[in-house]
């Protein structure tokens, strides 16, 4: 008795609910969504179609994918330099450390360094804060100038 009594009664929430139903929603108008971090709306490209476009070759990328921008490697590599050039690792700099080690790396130049060398720790090091450096100031460069924020 108590089981007809609890599937017979509405689930408090879902009843009430103001969401269309989906076969009202078909037949009545489409619902457009928008969103405050898109310009306009963008319609879906179906890269067969694009395919026409460019020849009869298809292609995955647009043409300039890198957008490659020369101000982009001169602020970030100078973005680097400085702050790897503060001297806070026992009065020397990671740009220093690494410079030197690679003097030290040269004067037995046939021989390649070891693996228990600190060039190996100052050349990862160094080169991460680079790369991590050029890859936000390309996210932040082409981000302003194309109006993400």
């Amino acid at each position: 008795m108590a089981a007809t009594m609890a599937t017979s009664s509405t689930i408090v929430g879902l009843g009430t609910s103001s969401l269309s139903s989906p076969s009202r929603l078909s037949s009545s108008k489409k619902m457009n969504l928008s969103s405050g971090f898109l310009k306009s709306p963008v319609t879906a490209r179906n890269p067969l179609r694009l395919a026409q476009a460019s020849g009869g070759k298809f292609t995955c990328f647009e043409r300039d994918w890198l957008r490659r921008d020369l101000n982009v490697i001169g602020f970030g590599l100078i973005g680097w330099l400085a702050p790897s050039s503060v001297p806070i690792i026992d009065g020397k700099s990671l740009t220093g450390l690494f410079f030197e080690s690679i003097g030290t790396e040269l004067a037995h130049f046939p021989t390649p360094p070891a693996l228990t060398s600190q060039f190996w720790l100052w050349l990862v090091c160094w080169h991460l804060g680079l790369f991590l450096c050029l890859t936000f100031g390309q996210i932040g460069f082409k981000g302003r100038s194309e109006n993400y924020f």
